[in-house]
């Protein structure tokens, strides 16, 4: 147990460090990739998610998948709460490691780039803030996410590597739409917005813990709820 719990706290981290990274590089001064845009970033994630899953095997790296497990009574309530929080400890370590890794840029970029958009380097947020619909699309994201990863496992899981390649192109795909930044994770999200709240720097955008806890925190339960239900009831898994 402990070395799984292991593998969730720096499976998470290597996935922030990844994925917190790459917007880094995308959104501060004087990185090497400034301005490379959303593809760019997208697909640093989706390929960042496989590395994972190659390195540390069968992880969730996502308490909503957890919650998936808890419900498909794979995993007992008390891992599931530990391996909840062990994954959001490591979205706290994976983004202060990228703070580490770009602070000469983050204090370049203190008083030129708006502060929410630092913030959103970090943690999700919404294109158009409308709480009852953002809470919809990260559920409903959720919901096709974690049932597409459970099919993909049961169908090709005796293919070497074939899980980790289409989880990367799952979430390259998921990522190029959604109207919430498609964080589908707790951990992918409170994380690193904890970890924004401590970092040290001037200008700061308050934190939005309400959005955080409510959409990228609560729905993608709500999602992964579901999505145990239809993969067991209907798909058959």
């Amino acid at each position: 147990m402990i070395h799984q719990l292991l593998a969730e706290f720096m499976g998470t981290a290597l996935m922030i460090i990844f994925g917190v990274g790459v917007h880094a590089d995308e959104v501060l001064n004087r990185t090497k990739f400034h301005g490379s845009g959303h593809i760019f970033a997208i697909t640093t994630w989706g390929f960042g998610i496989s590395i994972v899953l190659f390195v540390f095997g069968d992880v969730f790296i996502n308490p909503a998948m957890a919650m998936a497990q808890l419900v498909l009574g794979k995993i007992d309530l008390i891992y599931f709460l530990t391996v909840s929080v062990v994954e959001v400890l490591g979205g706290i370590v994976g983004s202060l490691i990228v703070y580490v890794m770009y602070a000469d840029q983050f204090k370049l970029s203190e008083k030129d780039i708006d502060p929410v958009i630092v913030r959103n380097i970090f943690s999700t947020a919404p294109a158009i803030r409308n709480l009852p619909r953002n809470f919809f699309v990260e559920a409903f994201a959720t919901f096709i996410f974690l049932t597409s990863i459970m099919a993909i496992s049961a169908r090709a899981g005796n293919v070497p590597g074939m899980v980790p390649l289409s989880v990367g192109f799952l979430v390259w795909a998921v990522g190029m739409g959604g109207t919430t930044g498609f964080a589908m994770n707790l951990a992918r999200d409170m994380g690193p917005r904890l970890a924004y709240t401590i970092l040290p720097w001037k200008n700061r955008a308050t934190s939005d813990f309400k959005y955080g806890l409510l959409v990228p925190g609560i729905a993608p339960f709500v999602g992964a709820i579901v999505a145990a239900l239809f993969s067991k009831y209907y798909l058959g898994l």
